[in-house]
């Protein structure tokens, strides 16, 4: 989680280059020919059900295709630090989804770490009443709200999946998946980039985005999910958001104050104490 923030705000200068359509349509289709080598399942698999066919679908479409697209365009009408304070929504969401949907229940500490990540992101809010940006548009807060729905779904489906199925199998899937949904939007905005004025460093950072996003994050993710309850591990999504915040402050000059410092601290303290938890447990489990 902590990569997935550093390319959700490294995206504002890719957004200078390439329409959000475009960016998307590029970070599959680099990631497709990078995972090409894992599409296909390995020695004595057993064939995807049917069930198994639908969950890489939605997984996909929330997590690749929705997030991809509530994300770049609230990115491009905020800040990378806008962008980190209503992410840290995540962990409640997905707390809240894993009681609602896998029956999952949450234990004293769990809901305390999920308080902290809340209280973290109200600090932040208050920080950024004492800046002089913009103020951020009802469109954008949407936009990034959508975005922490879409991620938190994936959360509880990449759960559901990743008992079964190998990291890497899952990854080159689902971006092929995003690469088939996003393919007629991305080509129809093609015509609107001059790709000759584009630096030899928004390329780099481009190959950087699409592999980071679509192929390490999601490995790490899927790898370490299977041993984690998607309750507990939805504490530790905090991470994106601290790490969109550190990178717009620190590469892309945004300001950071003493406030931001006790929100990332409340935040940090929230992943200690669920990493201290005990794992939460469906109901009739043992």
């Amino acid at each position: 989680m902590a990569l997935v923030g550093s390319y959700v705000a490294l995206s504002k200068p890719l957004l200078e280059a390439f329409p959000v359509l475009v960016l998307a349509l590029l970070r599959f289709a680099i990631a497709a020919v990078v995972l090409a080598p894992f599409i296909g399942p390995a020695r004595d698999e057993a064939p995807l059900a049917r069930r198994e066919h639908l969950q890489l679908f939605c997984m996909s479409l929330f997590g690749n295709f929705l997030f991809s697209l509530a994300m770049l365009n609230g990115i491009a009408l905020s800040s990378a630090t806008t962008a980190g304070v209503i992410l840290a929504a995540l962990p409640a969401t997905v707390a809240l989804l894993s009681w609602l949907l896998l029956g999952e229940r949450i234990g004293a500490r769990l809901l305390a770490a999920v308080a902290l990540a809340v209280l973290g992101i109200a600090v932040l809010q208050v920080a950024r009443h004492g800046e002089a940006a913009l103020p951020v548009s009802l469109l954008a807060a949407a936009l990034l709200l959508g975005a922490v729905l879409c991620e938190a779904v994936y959360v509880i489906l990449a759960r559901r999946l990743a008992a079964t199925r190998s990291a890497l199998r899952v990854a080159a899937l689902i971006n092929l998946w995003g690469l088939v949904l996003i393919a007629p939007f991305g080509l129809a905005q093609w015509h609107a980039v001059d790709f000759a004025a584009v630096g030899a460093g928004r390329w780099a950072l481009l190959a950087f985005y699409s592999i980071s996003a679509s192929l390490v994050a999601v490995w790490l993710w899927v790898s370490g999910i299977r041993f984690v309850p998607a309750a507990q591990a939805g504490v530790f999504t905090v991470a994106l958001p601290i790490s969109a915040t550190a990178v717009g402050v620190a590469l892309l000059g945004e300001p950071f104050s003493a406030l931001h410092a006790l929100a990332l601290l409340l935040a940090v303290a929230g992943v200690l104490l669920a990493a201290s938890a005990a794992a939460p447990t469906a109901p009739g489990a043992r």
